[in-house]
Protein backbone atom coordinates (compact mmCIF):
# COMPACT_ATOMS: atom_id res chain seq x y z
CA UNK A 1 0.00 0.00 0.00
CA UNK A 2 1.04 3.29 -0.77
CA UNK A 3 -0.43 6.07 1.30
CA UNK A 4 0.11 9.68 1.30
CA UNK A 5 -1.30 12.07 3.48
CA UNK A 6 -1.67 16.16 2.24
CA UNK A 7 -2.80 19.14 4.46
CA UNK A 8 -4.31 20.95 0.91
CA UNK A 9 -5.13 24.75 2.69
CA UNK A 10 -8.79 23.95 1.00
CA UNK A 11 -9.70 21.03 -1.44
CA UNK A 12 -11.34 24.09 -3.76
CA UNK A 13 -8.08 25.44 -3.97
CA UNK A 14 -6.41 23.21 -4.58
CA UNK A 15 -8.31 21.46 -7.20
CA UNK A 16 -7.20 24.57 -9.25
CA UNK A 17 -3.41 24.02 -8.36
CA UNK A 18 -2.79 20.73 -10.16
CA UNK A 19 -4.43 18.39 -7.15
CA UNK A 20 -6.13 15.71 -9.75
CA UNK A 21 -2.79 15.85 -11.64
CA UNK A 22 -1.53 14.72 -8.44
CA UNK A 23 -3.31 12.17 -7.63
CA UNK A 24 -3.02 10.38 -11.44
CA UNK A 25 0.50 10.52 -10.59
CA UNK A 26 1.10 9.09 -7.62
CA UNK A 27 -1.82 6.92 -7.24
CA UNK A 28 -1.96 6.15 -3.62
CA UNK A 29 -3.92 3.70 -2.58
CA UNK A 30 -5.11 5.83 0.32
CA UNK A 31 -4.60 9.81 0.19
CA UNK A 32 -5.33 11.18 3.78
CA UNK A 33 -6.34 15.30 3.26
CA UNK A 34 -6.36 17.71 6.40
CA UNK A 35 -7.96 21.21 5.87
CA UNK A 36 -10.19 20.65 3.42
CA UNK A 37 -12.54 23.23 4.67
CA UNK A 38 -15.67 21.58 2.73
CA UNK A 39 -16.19 19.61 -0.49
CA UNK A 40 -16.78 20.11 -3.82
CA UNK A 41 -19.70 18.08 -5.06
CA UNK A 42 -18.78 16.50 -7.74
CA UNK A 43 -15.47 15.41 -6.56
CA UNK A 44 -17.00 11.70 -7.61
CA UNK A 45 -17.03 12.24 -10.97
CA UNK A 46 -13.33 14.01 -10.74
CA UNK A 47 -11.58 10.82 -8.87
CA UNK A 48 -13.98 8.08 -10.07
CA UNK A 49 -11.62 5.60 -8.73
CA UNK A 50 -11.69 6.50 -5.31
CA UNK A 51 -14.21 5.98 -2.41
CA UNK A 52 -14.07 9.56 -0.64
CA UNK A 53 -15.29 9.50 3.40
CA UNK A 54 -15.39 13.43 4.68
CA UNK A 55 -15.33 14.76 8.36
CA UNK A 56 -16.07 18.11 8.57
CA UNK A 57 -16.79 21.29 10.99
CA UNK A 58 -19.38 22.43 12.51
CA UNK A 59 -17.85 25.72 11.56
CA UNK A 60 -18.09 25.89 7.20
CA UNK A 61 -15.44 26.81 6.06
CA UNK A 62 -13.32 25.50 8.64
CA UNK A 63 -11.10 22.48 9.45
CA UNK A 64 -12.27 19.39 7.73
CA UNK A 65 -10.48 16.22 6.86
CA UNK A 66 -10.51 13.20 4.34
CA UNK A 67 -10.04 9.69 2.87
CA UNK A 68 -9.74 9.04 -0.35
CA UNK A 69 -9.51 4.94 -0.76
CA UNK A 70 -9.16 3.22 -3.73
CA UNK A 71 -12.08 1.74 -5.04
CA UNK A 72 -11.69 -2.31 -4.26
CA UNK A 73 -9.62 -1.37 -0.86
CA UNK A 74 -12.76 -1.45 1.16
CA UNK A 75 -11.81 -0.88 4.98
CA UNK A 76 -14.31 -2.67 7.24
CA UNK A 77 -15.86 0.63 8.01
CA UNK A 78 -15.02 4.53 8.57
CA UNK A 79 -15.85 6.26 11.29
CA UNK A 80 -15.70 10.59 11.91
CA UNK A 81 -14.48 11.53 15.35
CA UNK A 82 -12.81 10.20 18.47
CA UNK A 83 -16.43 10.14 20.23
CA UNK A 84 -15.91 13.08 22.17
CA UNK A 85 -17.97 16.29 21.26
CA UNK A 86 -15.71 18.95 22.62
CA UNK A 87 -13.37 17.80 20.47
CA UNK A 88 -15.47 16.51 17.58
CA UNK A 89 -17.09 19.32 16.56
CA UNK A 90 -13.88 20.47 14.50
CA UNK A 91 -14.13 17.81 12.36
CA UNK A 92 -10.72 16.73 13.15
CA UNK A 93 -10.05 13.07 13.33
CA UNK A 94 -11.61 10.43 10.78
CA UNK A 95 -10.07 6.69 10.58
CA UNK A 96 -10.45 3.79 9.02
CA UNK A 97 -10.55 -0.42 10.50
CA UNK A 98 -8.62 -2.66 8.05
CA UNK A 99 -7.99 -6.26 8.33
CA UNK A 100 -4.79 -6.17 10.52
CA UNK A 101 -4.51 -2.46 11.49
CA UNK A 102 -6.34 1.14 11.88
CA UNK A 103 -5.58 4.15 9.69
CA UNK A 104 -6.23 7.40 11.45
CA UNK A 105 -6.27 10.74 9.48
CA UNK A 106 -5.73 13.79 12.28
CA UNK A 107 -5.74 17.63 11.67
CA UNK A 108 -4.14 18.34 15.43
CA UNK A 109 -5.27 21.96 16.53
CA UNK A 110 -2.80 24.71 16.10
CA UNK A 111 -1.73 26.44 19.53
CA UNK A 112 -2.36 29.83 17.69
CA UNK A 113 0.19 32.59 17.19
CA UNK A 114 -0.49 34.18 20.45
CA UNK A 115 -0.75 30.58 21.76
CA UNK A 116 -3.97 31.28 22.69
CA UNK A 117 -4.96 27.53 22.26
CA UNK A 118 -2.28 26.15 23.95
CA UNK A 119 -4.14 24.97 26.50
CA UNK A 120 -7.03 23.02 24.72
CA UNK A 121 -4.30 21.96 22.19
CA UNK A 122 -2.76 20.38 25.05
CA UNK A 123 -5.74 18.50 26.47
CA UNK A 124 -6.34 17.39 22.78
CA UNK A 125 -2.75 15.99 22.60
CA UNK A 126 -3.28 14.03 25.90
CA UNK A 127 -7.13 13.01 24.80
CA UNK A 128 -5.97 11.94 21.47
CA UNK A 129 -3.04 9.70 22.73
CA UNK A 130 -5.68 8.06 25.03
CA UNK A 131 -8.30 7.11 22.07
CA UNK A 132 -4.63 5.69 19.55
CA UNK A 133 -4.03 3.58 22.74
CA UNK A 134 -7.38 2.20 23.22
CA UNK A 135 -7.83 1.60 19.52
CA UNK A 136 -4.34 -0.39 19.71
CA UNK A 137 -5.40 -2.70 22.35
CA UNK A 138 -7.36 -3.98 19.46
CA UNK A 139 -4.96 -4.02 16.31
CA UNK A 140 -1.96 -1.68 15.56
CA UNK A 141 -2.57 1.70 14.33
CA UNK A 142 -0.73 3.56 11.81
CA UNK A 143 -1.85 7.51 11.97
CA UNK A 144 -0.91 10.66 9.97
CA UNK A 145 -1.74 14.19 8.69
CA UNK A 146 -0.65 17.98 10.16
CA UNK A 147 0.15 17.42 13.55
CA UNK A 148 1.57 20.89 13.90
CA UNK A 149 4.25 20.44 15.75
CA UNK A 150 7.68 20.25 15.24
CA UNK A 151 9.73 17.50 17.21
CA UNK A 152 12.85 18.33 17.48
CA UNK A 153 15.78 20.95 16.55
CA UNK A 154 15.94 18.79 13.07
CA UNK A 155 12.67 19.70 11.85
CA UNK A 156 12.72 23.27 11.55
CA UNK A 157 15.00 25.11 10.21
CA UNK A 158 15.46 28.05 12.81
CA UNK A 159 14.91 26.18 16.07
CA UNK A 160 16.32 28.70 18.16
CA UNK A 161 14.47 31.83 16.95
CA UNK A 162 11.12 29.65 17.06
CA UNK A 163 11.48 28.32 20.35
CA UNK A 164 8.33 29.77 22.39
CA UNK A 165 6.28 29.84 18.82
CA UNK A 166 3.14 27.54 18.25
CA UNK A 167 4.74 24.41 17.03
CA UNK A 168 7.41 24.50 18.69
CA UNK A 169 6.85 25.09 22.19
CA UNK A 170 8.43 22.96 25.16
CA UNK A 171 4.79 22.08 25.24
CA UNK A 172 4.17 20.52 22.50
CA UNK A 173 7.27 19.45 21.87
CA UNK A 174 6.27 17.20 24.80
CA UNK A 175 3.35 16.46 23.45
CA UNK A 176 4.68 14.43 20.46
CA UNK A 177 7.75 12.72 22.49
CA UNK A 178 4.58 11.36 24.63
CA UNK A 179 3.32 9.55 21.43
CA UNK A 180 6.99 8.19 21.30
CA UNK A 181 6.97 7.07 24.57
CA UNK A 182 3.98 5.25 23.94
CA UNK A 183 5.49 2.91 21.18
CA UNK A 184 4.70 4.78 18.26
CA UNK A 185 6.90 5.26 15.65
CA UNK A 186 8.13 8.72 13.55
CA UNK A 187 8.36 6.83 10.23
CA UNK A 188 10.76 9.31 8.42
CA UNK A 189 12.86 9.13 10.94
CA UNK A 190 13.62 5.31 10.27
CA UNK A 191 14.69 6.06 7.22
CA UNK A 192 16.19 9.36 7.50
CA UNK A 193 18.41 11.45 9.86
CA UNK A 194 19.06 14.04 7.79
CA UNK A 195 18.14 18.03 8.78
CA UNK A 196 16.56 20.61 5.67
CA UNK A 197 13.58 18.14 4.95
CA UNK A 198 10.55 20.30 5.79
CA UNK A 199 6.89 19.89 4.60
CA UNK A 200 5.55 23.35 5.25
CA UNK A 201 6.21 26.63 4.62
CA UNK A 202 5.42 29.82 5.39
CA UNK A 203 3.96 32.48 1.83
CA UNK A 204 6.34 35.05 3.71
CA UNK A 205 9.69 35.83 3.04
CA UNK A 206 10.09 33.54 0.11
CA UNK A 207 10.30 30.78 2.60
CA UNK A 208 9.63 27.92 0.60
CA UNK A 209 12.04 28.89 -1.87
CA UNK A 210 15.10 29.56 0.35
CA UNK A 211 13.68 25.92 2.54
CA UNK A 212 12.72 27.99 5.60
CA UNK A 213 10.55 25.99 6.63
CA UNK A 214 8.94 23.21 9.41
CA UNK A 215 8.40 19.47 9.50
CA UNK A 216 5.01 19.17 11.00
CA UNK A 217 2.93 16.56 8.62
CA UNK A 218 3.98 12.59 9.36
CA UNK A 219 2.72 9.25 9.78
CA UNK A 220 3.02 7.35 13.46
CA UNK A 221 3.31 3.70 13.54
CA UNK A 222 2.83 1.47 16.47
CA UNK A 223 6.09 -0.79 16.79
CA UNK A 224 4.22 -3.40 15.67
CA UNK A 225 4.14 -2.32 12.33
CA UNK A 226 7.70 -0.81 12.10
CA UNK A 227 8.86 -3.85 10.06
CA UNK A 228 5.88 -2.92 7.74
CA UNK A 229 7.00 0.46 6.65
CA UNK A 230 9.85 0.61 3.62
CA UNK A 231 9.64 3.36 2.78
CA UNK A 232 9.16 7.14 4.23
CA UNK A 233 9.29 10.11 1.81
CA UNK A 234 8.40 14.07 1.47
CA UNK A 235 7.47 15.46 -1.58
CA UNK A 236 8.00 19.02 -1.67
CA UNK A 237 8.04 19.31 -4.98
CA UNK A 238 4.39 18.95 -4.91
CA UNK A 239 2.50 23.16 -5.17
CA UNK A 240 -0.72 23.77 -4.68
CA UNK A 241 -1.14 24.18 -0.53
CA UNK A 242 1.68 25.93 2.41
CA UNK A 243 2.31 21.98 3.18
CA UNK A 244 3.75 19.60 0.78
CA UNK A 245 2.78 15.60 0.86
CA UNK A 246 4.00 13.11 2.80
CA UNK A 247 3.68 9.56 2.65
CA UNK A 248 4.62 5.82 3.32
CA UNK A 249 4.95 2.44 1.69
CA UNK A 250 3.51 0.11 3.97
CA UNK A 251 3.16 -4.23 3.16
Amino acid sequence: MKLVSWNVNGIRSVLGKGFLEFVAAEAPDVLCLQETRGYPPNIGELLPNYQTHWNHAEKKGYSGVAFFIKQGLAPRSVTLGMGKAEHDREGRVIYADFDDFYLLNVYTPNAGDDLRRLEYRMQWDVEFLKFLKKLEKKKPVLFCGDLNVAHEEIDLARPRENRKSAGFTDEERGGFSKYVKAGFVDTFRIFNQEPGHYSWWSFRANSRARNVGWRIDYFLASTALRPRVKRAFILPQVMGSDHCPVGVEFV
